[in-house]
Formats: structure tokens, sequence, C-alpha cells
């Protein structure tokens, strides 16, 4: 009976430690509809990402874009810097493999080591990158 107990504990633990995170579904249907907002309102959609707004901010996901030039349009902390010269803790060219993976009308994935929100070990993330009107737009996940 206690090791039931103790069993039943453990999967409840893992499984909220599970939901404190975005899934790969929640992480690609919210770029989905960045990429809608961006279609009806680019400047109104690009301030509603930089601010988390408009249901554009799920625990750890969130729509991130970079324009023309390569700078952030949109992110929460890092909006005028440039997210073509953005390399992962490893130093791979994350920013650069994204512009080059990103087109319109077709989601594809980059993926890259990264630290969680408040944790400074990197870990595998995954992000599902696009392009809509003239921003490279993405949204990540962590494996």
């Amino acid at each position: 009976m206690r090791i039931g107990l103790v069993i039943t504990l453990l999967f409840a633990a893992v499984g909220a430690h599970a939901a404190d995170f975005g899934t790969a579904d929640e992480a690609k249907a919210m770029l989905e509809r960045a990429v809608t907002a961006i279609q009806q309102d680019k400047d109104k959609a690009l301030r509603q990402f930089a601010a988390g707004e408009g249901g554009f901010k799920d625990r750890d996901l969130y729509p991130f874009c970079g324009g023309p030039d390569g700078m952030f349009t949109a992110h929460p902390t890092l909006t005028g810097k440039s997210l073509r010269d953005l390399k992962d803790k490893t130093g791979k060219a994350l920013g650069e493999e994204i512009y080059a993976t990103a087109t319109e009308g077709k989601i594809s994935e980059v993926s890259y080591m990264w630290p969680r929100p408040g944790e400074t070990e990197p870990v595998q993330k995954i992000t599902y990158v696009t392009k809509a009107d003239d921003q490279v737009c993405a949204v990540g996940y962590y494996k």
C-alpha cells in the first residue's frame, strides 16, 4: 500500500512539473495564432508579443519576431537587439539558422541548447519558425 502511494505521488509531481512548461503542439498553435495576428495588424501584434498580451504568453511559450534587418521586433527582453547574431549556449549560430529556415506558409524547426527560464543549465529547445509578412517569427518549447 505504501509503495502505491509513493508511486502515485511521484507521478503527480512529474505531471505537475510538466504542466509548468508548454508542449510542442501548444508552441505550434501559438505560432499559427501569431501569424494570423501579424496578417491582421502587424504593429499591434508585435506590441502584444513583446508585452506578452493578447494570449501570447503561456508559461514558457511566447512568440518572438525579427525584421528584415535582423533585429528583434518583438521579444519579452530582446526587442531592438540582433536576432540574426544570436548564438546558443554552445556557440551555435541559431539566429542565422532561424532566418535561413523561415519560409512563408511553412512551419519548420530549429533545434538548439538554451536554459529554461530561471535556470542556467542549457537543455534542448525546439523552435518552430516561419515567415509572416516581412517578419521572421518563432515560438519555442523545451524538450
